[in-house]
Parts: C-alpha cells; sequence; structure tokens
C-alpha cells in the first residue's frame, strides 16, 4: 500500500481540526533539509552548488525538532543534498518517529545498504530511494554509472529487512513515455515498493542543467501519455501521491499553487516562498506565513517563475485538500483501500 492507512487517518484528521479552527493555511509535509552536502552532482539539483563552508555544515537534531513543533506538520520529508551523510542522521530520525511523524527519509542510495542498521522498521518511517527511470536513464540523469545497480540493490535489501520503501521520480522533457511505464512497471513487479512519488522537472535556478524542465503543456501532454495504462485500469501502479494530483498532471483538475502545504526549513531558515524558489528566509513558520506576500507566487499571479511549475511541492497539498470536499472523500479513501 503506498500510503499506509495510519497515516491517511493521521493527516486527514489533521486537516479536519485545521479547519475547524478556521485555518486557511497550514502545512502538510515538512521538508527538512539538514544538510546540501551530497556525493552526487546531478545537472538537475543545485544544492551543492553552495559555498563549500556552507556545504560543510548541517543541521543539529535538536534543530530538526525545534523545527517540527514549530511548524506542526503530520509528515516530514528528510531531503538535502544526501541525509545519509549527516552524523546524526539516525538520531534525527528516531526523534522524528517517536514523535510519531510519518517520515520519509530521501536519499540517492550509495550509502543505504551500509547504513540500515542505524534505522528500525516502523509504519512512522520510509526510504524515499531517488530513481530517475531504468539504469541507462537514472545513471545519464545522476551523471555517474553504476548508480542505479547500487540504489536497486540497496532497495532489495532494505525491503529484505523490513524498512517500507517507496521511490522518488523527477519526469524531465526528453523522457520517453515507453521507458517510465517499464521502470513503473520494474518498481512494481521487481523491486515490489510501497509506492512511487513522481514530479515533472522544475527549473531550478542553481542547477547547471537547464535544458530538460517541462513547460506546463508538455508536462500534461507527456503525463497523459505515461499515464495512459494506469488510468484505463491496465496497470496496478502505486504512487505515494493522491489521485487528484495524478489528475492535475495530466490536466484534467486546475489547482492553485500552495506552496505553504510543503515549507522547507534548512540551515537558512524557513525559505521563502517554497523549496524551490530562494528568495528570502523566515525565523519561524508563522513569520513565513505571515512575511510572504503569496499573492506574487503561482500560477495565476503570472509570475514568470511559476508558469510551468506542476511540482509535487506546490501541488500535492492543493490535491489533498481538494481530496478533503465532501464528494471527494469517497474516492480517495476507496483508491487506498483498493491497493
Amino acid at each position: 500500500m503506498a500510503v499506509s492507512l495510519k497515516q491517511v487517518a493521521a493527516v486527514g484528521s489533521y486537516v479536519v481540526r485545521q479547519r475547524l479552527k478556521g485555518r486557511k493555511r497550514y502545512p502538510l509535509v515538512l521538508m527538512l533539509e539538514p544538510l546540501f552536502r551530497c556525493n552526487l552532482a546531478c545537472g538537475g539539483c543545485g544544492k551543492i552548488q553552495h559555498p563549500v563552508d556552507v556545504l560543510r555544515r548541517h543541521l543539529t537534531p535538536q534543530q530538526c525538532f525545534d523545527a517540527v513543533e514549530d511548524c506542526g506538520a503530520p509528515v516530514v520529508a528528510i531531503p538535502g543534498g544526501e541525509p545519509l551523510l549527516h552524523p546524526q542522521i539516525d538520531e534525527i530520525v528516531s526523534g522524528l518517529v517517536a514523535r510519531k511523524k510519518f517520515v520519509y527519509l530521501c536519499t540517492n542510495g550509495i550509502r543505504l545498504e551500509q547504513s540500515l542498521d542505524k534505522f528500525t522498521p516502523s509504519p512512522y518511517f520510509s526510504f524515499s530511494v531517488h530513481l530517475d527511470g531504468l539504469e541507462e536513464e537514472h545513471d545519464r540523469a545522476v551523471d555517474r554509472k553504476g548508480i542505479f545497480a547500487i540504489a536497486v540493490k540497496a532497495i532489495k535489501a532494505a525491503k529484505a529487512r523490513g524498512f517500507r520503501v517507496t521511490t522518488n521520480t523527477t519526469i524531465f522533457k526528453d523522457a520517453d513515455p515507453k521507458r517510465i511505464q517499464e521502470f513503473f512497471d520494474f518498481a512494481t513487479d521487481e523491486l515490489k515498493v510501497d509506492g512511487m512519488m513522481i514530479s515533472p522537472g522544475y527549473p531550478y535556478e542553481k542547477a547547471p542543467d537547464q535544458a530538460h524542465f517541462l513547460e506546463r503543456d508538455q508536462t500534461k501532454s507527456l503525463f497523459r501519455e505515461i499515464m495512459a495504462p494506469y488510468r484505463a485500469g491496465q496497470k496496478k501502479w502505486e504512487f505515494n501521491a493522491s489521485p487528484f494530483f495524478i489528475d492535475f498532471l495530466v490536466g484534467e483538475k486546475d489547482y492553485e499553487c500552495t506552496p505553504w502545504g510543503m515549507p522547507s526549513y534548512s540551515l537558512f531558515g524557513w525559505q521563502k516562498p517554497c523549496y524551490l524558489l530562494g528568495e528570502g528566509y523566515a525565523e519561524t513558520y508563522q513569520q513565513l506565513l505571515d512575511e510572504t506576500e503569496w499573492d506574487k507566487y503561482g500560477y495565476g499571479s503570472g509570475n514568470p517563475k511559476c508558469e510551468d511549475c506542476m511540482v509535487h511541492s506546490g501541488y500535492e497539498a492543493s490535491a489533498a485538500a481538494d481530496a478533503m470536499k465532501i464528494g471527494n472523500v469517497f474516492r480517495a479513501v476507496r483508491g487506498v483501500l483498493a491497493k
């Protein structure tokens, strides 16, 4: 099951509580970046473009816990950089699980197998392994041969040890729909992952490779082709996403961005306005909400930096809010129970 019933129930009750309190803006997933250092130099990511003195730094466990308490989101994703390079990553994860947060540790898989003894399987914890397709496509995306094989071996080892494992796939302009479908088959049938997260590539400002990001119409067209057998009931792929986000990617739903739903906290503080645009930082989550001019961002704002973005960090929270509307809840729950 891509998203456990425990997580669905916890997130659903959390959303209901926020609405009963009259809150229009609230977080669902905290993107907690404990460091920017990485052991890869992917062309579509700009994290390691930071100065060396920044790359040598990392958040302490207490700083991570304080950010989680400040934010209050029920789900915590730990990207980077490469989180497994953090010397206290096991302490961070165990502390978040003890707080009953649903934790997704995002990793490229290079250090995963050797790190398994640091962690304990839990319904609150998942490894989210970055795989941008099958071997040829993935190794090209990360600009190093052999990484796909290392990640696949690590996924199998983690699954054998009883860990929940999901994959995280960014789809770029040059993607071959048939190859992506074959990758989904491989992840489902051979790796038996617990869910797949997918997102179109966004032109991250610091990324060295700006040539392969998707425009909005290209995203819809490409995802319609990729998802055709799934939407026709011919494939039983499990996605770590709401069905409404899939509807959005193929162009059947139109959402506005809700970047406060997946806020980003890092060495610099709370990033304005979102994980992908660095336009200043706030000291607290409430300051992020109060000080950010939200009307200047999102597709409807006319901001050229936002016009082609359909990324999960901006729109999955929008889809989740839609799923809680009367008339949509049944479809969302049915999608979970059917898996």
